[in-house]
């Protein structure tokens, strides 16, 4: 190709005619055969010859032509060397379009060669390069590898290539249709046969500093988490590479793209792309290729941005966090979870101009269940929700933001009435003492919602320590278990707050039916069983995980509660635990 593109450039010098000149490629017909590739470009003297292919490293586009590197595919001056790849033996005629008789150049891989003038030769301008292929390498010479190889990177070059095959000379290249082609079932056809699926957009790409071209396909399904985007990169329309991730920004994971440039540098092996200025000034030039398609998406057609964001809204999430202008735009459209379903951050601020947000997804599940309807509260434990709901303000001046803490939501809760004050101290009490080696204290509230018997609430920093500790019960090695303690040791040294203990509460609630039958509960037994129960229900509630103690308490009170509601056992016969004992002098210990 770069021989052919310097025959036209010294034609249009001279003021010769330039015709449609191309490539031939003969595959090895079988293990004796031979491949040969014939140009018709620019070809070589004798002295380029003994200059040139005498050395690794030299080449005729820098040190002969003189040419700019953009007129050129290549320029690291080793094709050759890659010969001896498949072969041990490269044999080249070639002729010059100065007027130069041909000439034969053999090298071995020994590192000899020949150079023969060939004065009376017919040979036409241009060069055929002959190759023998190993026995282990014939294979990639015959025809079936050879063409597909030959269409993989070169179907898109400017110049006609023919590969010969038995029924016929076959064609391998055609123009891009992601350079040339607006039809949108074209480009669709496309996109599914190149890429492997059928997009939901292409968004026309362009970076005129490096002269690049091409188009971005917008992934018809949400990508993994931890996926890049990727494109398939050709360098002056020969394949340079069918999955690069460094061309567009991270953030644009939801695209898959196909670019042509000539200004980009390609790695001495072909298999990659320099990391300089002009990648750089490419990528911030394609980037904005995509925000630009985004936003007139947002202003011209917000149906279809529905549709997009159904199936790429985190990504659209990731933008917004780093991009001021398109948070303006988009930050309204983004949905999150909340108490009252979900719903649009804009909808969101309507229905309630003080934003409430839990941090972490525990903190949501544990106090969900008590939110007033009037005021929904968030789950920021979702990937860049807590992010997006700090942000509001910004784009919402008259909106405020509120981080809920578990604890100051209990604390927000009615206490019972001082009619059933005495009643109630006597519940978490009792109930304390049942659940004294959970670390677990009882407190009795009044919750709106009359069919949630109880909840399970701790902060984040209990949470931890909770987990902890489980973790240390279940390793088998003593010195996990010591470096397990010394984290919690060390994680207790850093709450501001020295007085902070690490007890988890469990709340009562005083109008459901349930827990008032329980206050007034006279068997011990049952009382202990029913309690554990109730701590072990709110766990499962809050959506955690139980441990292998938590789950043999609730066996155990669950066997002990079936076998005194049938009487197979007397309640003398059923042995208590500590916990189970009413506490001294207890009215009710008769």
């Amino acid at each position: 190709v770069d021989a052919i593109t310097a025959r036209r450039e010294h034609a249009e010098e001279n003021g010769l005619p330039i015709e449609d000149w191309g490539i031939t490629i003969e595959p090895a017909a079988d293990a004796g055969g031979e491949f040969r590739l014939t140009d018709e470009g620019m070809g070589l003297t004798a002295t380029e010859v003994s200059e040139l292919l005498a050395t690794v490293g030299r080449s005729s586009k820098k040190d002969i032509l003189g040419m700019q590197r953009t007129d050129y595919l290549g320029q690291f001056g080793i094709g050759l060397l890659s010969c001896f790849m498949v072969c041990d033996e490269i044999h080249i005629v070639s002729r010059s379009a100065t007027g130069a008789n041909a000439v034969e150049w053999v090298g071995s891989s020994n590192g000899t060669f020949n150079v023969t003038e060939l004065p009376e030769s017919d040979h036409r301008i241009g060069t055929t390069v002959t190759l023998r292929p190993r026995f282990d390498t014939v294979e990639l010479l015959t025809q079936p590898t050879v063409q597909q190889l030959a269409t993989d990177y070169g179907e898109y070059l400017p110049v006609p290539i023919d590969v010969i095959r038995d029924e016929g000379i076959f064609r391998i290249n055609h123009e891009p249709p992601f350079l040339t082609e607006t039809d949108h079932a074209t480009l669709n056809a496309y996109a599914s046969s190149a890429l492997g699926f059928t997009p939901l957009d292409a968004i026309d790409l362009s970076a005129p500093g490096t002269s690049t071209l091409g188009k971005a396909f917008v992934l018809p399904f949400s990508p993994p988490p931890n996926s890049r985007q990727s494109t398939r990169v050709y360098l002056g329309r020969m394949l340079l590479a069918p999955r690069l991730d460094e061309v567009l920004p991270d953030w644009a994971f939801f695209v898959r793209a196909v670019i042509d440039s000539t200004g980009l540098n390609p790695t001495a092996s072909r298999e990659g792309i320099v990391e300089d200025f002009n990648l750089e000034y490419t990528r911030e030039q394609l980037g904005g290729c995509v925000r630009r398609w985004l936003v007139d998406m947002a202003v011209h057609a917000p149906h279809k941005l529905g549709g997009f964001l159904a199936v790429h809204e985190s990504a659209i999430k990731q933008l917004v966090l780093t991009d001021e202008e398109l948070a303006s735009i988009f930050l309204g459209w983004l949905s999150v979870e909340t108490t009252l379903g979900r719903m649009s951050l804009d909808r969101l601020v309507k229905v309630s101009p003080t934003v409430r947000y839990a941090r972490t997804l525990d903190e949501y599940r544990q106090v969900a269940s008590i939110i007033a309807p009037e005021t929904p509260l968030v789950n920021g434990g979702y990937v860049y929700d807590s992010d997006l709901v700090e942000l509001l303000p910004s784009v919402y001046p008259s909106v405020s933001v509120e981080r809920v803490d578990v604890l100051a939501e209990l604390d927000r809760l009615d206490p019972p009435t001082l009619e059933d004050r005495d009643l109630t101290v006597s519940l978490e009490d009792r109930a304390t003492a049942v659940l004294d080696e959970r670390d677990c204290q009882a407190v009795v509230r009044i919750i709106e919602q009359a069919d949630v018997p109880g909840l399970y609430v701790a902060d984040p920093e209990v949470f931890r320590h909770i987990d902890r500790r489980r973790a240390s019960d279940a390793g088998g090695s003593s010195l996990w278990n010591q470096i397990l303690a010394q984290t919690d040791a060390f994680a207790a040294s850093r709450i501001p707050d020295p007085d902070v203990d690490f007890t988890s509460r469990l709340c009562l609630n005083w109008a459901n039916p349930l827990i008032r039958s329980l206050a007034t509960l006279r068997d011990e037994p049952v009382f202990a069983r029913c309690v554990q129960l109730l701590y072990v229900q709110s766990q499962l509630a809050g959506h955690r995980p139980l441990a292998s103690s938590d789950r043999a308490m609730m066996t155990s009170a669950l066997s002990d509660l079936i076998a005194l509601s049938t009487g197979l056992n007397q309640t003398s016969d059923i042995a208590l635990t500590s916990s189970d004992a009413p506490p001294a002098g207890d009215p009710t210990q008769e």
